[in-house]
């Protein structure tokens, strides 16, 4: 499980297909991974993956074909920056959201704009999912937990504004209009909308 507090950016240092996957060398510049062991679950983008290699300088992630097909991680090219969570500890401050770096699919931007210091984010959620937002709700977002400031059901649009912490933790700085970011939906709410569906569908 993650919070959604990205701990900071790694680099993509090199990317192999192989039979039904491919491996991704991450870098440890900002020794994220100083304590972690083969394994482990890491949020790449927000995209749960599991540590297969390791060292001081660096560590590898095999990704699935099916989660490359759902993520934006089918996109990521070396050199690239990507948002870095180490699973949350029990014992530990949760200061986000409950996460569980299972991607839902890939959000479209339509908006990226400068209000001073802090930039307003408009995103486009696909396949009739925006029904599990709601306003001052949350999303995953690239693996950052976000609350949602406006919801447009009609062009299943949300409408997130991003402080400069985020902008300088995150490599949300860097997106712009046409670009796609993974999103994860809020399990809750999953639950009680489709339950609720269900339960008015049968009436």
């Amino acid at each position: 499980m993650y919070t959604g507090i990205v701990q900071g950016k790694e680099k993509v240092l090199s990317l192999n297909k192989n039979n039904g996957f491919s491996t991704i060398t991450i870098s440890n510049n900002n020794h994220f991974y100083d304590d972690v062991a083969v394994g482990a679950s890491v949020a790449v983008d927000g995209t749960c993956l599991t540590v297969t290699q390791f060292n001081e300088d660096k560590v590898l992630f095999d990704i699935s074909g099916f989660t490359a097909d759902t993520t934006t991680l089918k996109f990521l090219s070396i050199g690239d920056q990507v948002n870095i969570e180490r699973s949350h500890q029990m014992n530990k401050e949760n200061g986000g959201h409950s996460l569980y770096g299972h991607i839902e699919g890939i959000a479209e931007v339509v908006e990226f704009t400068s209000t001073g210091e802090t930039y307003r984010l408009v995103i486009r959620i696909p396949q009739g999912n925006i029904k599990y937002f709601f306003l001052k709700g949350f999303i995953g977002l690239h693996g950052c937990s976000l609350t949602i400031n406006g919801i447009d059901e009609e062009n299943k649009t949300m409408t997130l504004n991003l402080i400069p912490e985020t902008l300088r933790m995150t490599n949300l700085n860097k997106i712009k209009v046409g670009d796609f970011l993974n999103y994860e939906v809020d399990q809750m709410t999953r639950t009680i909308v489709d339950t609720l569906s269900r339960t008015l569908s049968r009436g």
